[in-house]
């Protein structure tokens, strides 16, 4: 049996594959911006689901405000370690973030279960309390973005919020999506740590491959 066993021509193949249906099945669909589109199509391809097309939302500049956290050595705080495993960390090196999970951590614990709340909550408050620029990412924990959005006053964090679930995530991503936070989020259900990493590689490398331009 013949089939492709080269990674980088399987991930390539699967973005023209991509492009087609997209242009086949979805022939007035417009991505608003090149960025835009590389973020949609890596959460097509991490899903093969085309939802994702008319669900991811953007607020205005999110991608531009997101690229200079990045360029200026923000740290990414996930809420689960799967969003930490699956973002590019030797990119985050190269342009001097960091990347932080809390979830397990025995000082959050001991808060979540002396104030009666979700571990991904008070890994939230651990969070806010540390110092220097931040960039949530959730993709499980629909409380923990409602803690975000509770706990942060005037602060208004770059915040990639895509929880999945039945129990709390679509309402939380709704109020993410009409608060005025700069966000990426989704509308419904759907969603997934898988999903938020995917977000914000995509976001890597295309700055990745802008730098790699502009050094040649």
């Amino acid at each position: 049996m013949n089939f492709i066993q080269q990674p980088q021509r399987i991930e390539s193949t699967s973005f023209e594959i991509i492009d087609q249906i997209i242009a086949d099945e979805h022939p007035d669909y417009r991505f608003q911006n090149p960025l835009e589109k590389k973020v949609i199509t890596r959460a097509v391809h991490t899903t093969a689901d085309f939802d994702w097309l008319n669900i991811l939302k953007f607020s205005p500049a999110v991608l531009e405000q997101l690229q200079t956290m990045i360029s200026e050595g923000c740290t990414f705080y996930t809420d689960t370690t799967m969003a930490l495993s699956g973002i590019n960390k030797s990119l985050l090196k190269q342009f001097g973030c960091d990347i932080r999970c809390y979830i397990a951590d025995p000082q959050v614990a001991e808060e979540a279960k002396s104030q009666s709340i979700t571990r991904s909550m008070a890994a939230v408050d651990k969070a806010l309390d540390q110092t220097g620029k931040k960039v949530f990412v959730f993709g499980n924990a629909p409380t923990a973005l409602f803690r975000l959005m509770e706990r942060c006053g005037e602060e208004r964090p770059v915040t990639i919020g895509v929880p999945v679930g039945f129990v709390g995530a679509a309402e939380s991503k709704q109020a993410l999506y009409e608060s005025d936070f700069p966000y990426i989020t989704a509308l419904g259900r759907k969603g997934g740590s898988n999903v938020a990493a995917a977000i914000v590689n995509a976001v890597l490398y295309h700055m990745r491959d802008y730098y790699t331009r502009e050094t040649l």
